[in-house]
């Protein structure tokens, strides 16, 4: 159970925000691929949120934005692509290592809006921690 008087940084991305026309069938999307990378879904009153990404329906629609999420090792990428492939989204790069450094394996999806989502690992690597918790002491 997620707190919510709790965030997270450093695990996910920094922040971003969507505004989507079919927030159901996004709501689903990002709840299935999110499991995958073990970031829960946080449902609040007419919006959602996983650490550092807020969605919300309306218009217009952000539509293409890229957002690349951490994955922890290759094989949690291909997980990332099945359950993204298997909950509405749609292919738009198969896992596999890409020209941009040594070690860089990746998916790409296009969510149910059109944004062009990424699982990527960069190869072996030591996280200092695994997020910075920040709590509300009121």
């Amino acid at each position: 159970m997620v707190e919510l008087n709790q965030w997270h940084r450093g695990r996910l991305i920094d922040h971003v925000s969507l505004v989507v026309a079919d927030y159901e069938a996004s709501k689903r999307f990002y709840k299935a691929v999110l499991a995958v990378i073990g970031v829960p879904v946080v449902e609040g009153e007419g919006y959602f949120f996983a650490d550092e990404l807020f969605v919300s329906p309306g218009e217009p629609t952000t539509g293409r934005a890229h957002l690349a999420f951490q994955a922890a090792d290759i094989e949690t990428v291909k997980r990332f692509y099945e359950a993204a492939l298997a909950n509405g989204g749609r292919d738009n790069g198969a896992p596999g290592y890409r020209d941009y450094h040594p070690g860089y394996y990746a998916a790409f999806v296009l969510d149910p809006e059109g944004n062009n989502i990424e699982a990527v690992n960069h190869g072996p690597a030591k996280r200092s921690a695994p997020s910075v918790v920040l709590t509300d002491d009121t």
